[in-house]
């Protein structure tokens, strides 16, 4: 499938581990919760690694590992949570993260201008048929009023 980073439509060469599969090689995510149990196994893994935060999970639990982290997938299981914007912009601001802050699932194209805003740099809808909406609304406004996280 195809996601969106830095503004332009590209294969995605990532893939996503269950918590009870055996990781493949190559560029792998797993969630947070694999990741907090396993992380000693997951470092030597050949390939790059990437974490998947969901609404309730704790992002200054991983502050730490952030430099071994190439790609942090915020998954939204619906477009009603809020949560995930301030986990990108605490990655960004806070913890000075400069690796891949992809969307994925359930936000709406329509957020798509604000998530950018807050750090998030690639995006990965539910539905492919959103991918050139979102592309169109990554440039909805031309004049920003308030300071963002990418300087923009």
């Amino acid at each position: 499938m195809q996601i969106i980073k830095d503004n332009q439509l590209c294969d995605n060469a990532w893939q996503f581990i269950a918590d009870d599969a055996d990781l493949p090689a190559g560029d792998i995510s797993v969630s947070f919760n694999k990741w907090q149990q396993a992380e000693t196994q997951l470092l030597n893994h050949e390939g790059k690694l990437g974490v998947r935060i969901g609404s309730a999970d704790a992002i200054a639990s991983i502050a730490s590992d952030l430099d071994k982290i190439a790609l942090v997938e915020l998954d939204f299981p619906d477009f009603a949570d809020g949560r995930l914007f301030s986990s990108a912009w605490l990655l960004r601001s806070r913890y000075g993260y400069q690796g891949e802050i992809r969307a994925i699932g359930h936000f709406m194209p329509d957020q798509v201008f604000y998530l950018s805003r807050v750090g998030v740099n690639a995006f990965a809808p539910a539905k492919a048929d959103y991918l050139p909406m979102i592309l169109a609304n990554l440039a909805d406004f031309t004049v920003q009023y308030q300071a963002s996280v990418n300087n923009a």
